[in-house]
């Protein structure tokens, strides 16, 4: 399993989506140690290697 960004898995780099509305692709913030979406800039932590990605727990930028 080769690791990507965030310490994340690159094959799951691949299905993530943010699950606003948009389904828009997300990117690493390597400052932050957050999941960004693309589209609505909604944050999503990532803990013990596990994406939080539910939208009631957001951090808008």
């Amino acid at each position: 399993m080769s690791v990507g960004p965030l310490g994340l898995s690159t094959a799951l780099w691949k299905v993530l989506a943010c699950p606003c509305p948009q389904h828009a692709p997300v990117a690493a913030d390597e400052l932050t140690g957050q999941i960004a979406c693309t589209k609505c800039d909604a944050r999503f932590e990532v803990l013990d290697g596990i994406p939080i990605m539910l939208l009631d727990s957001v951090d808008q930028g």
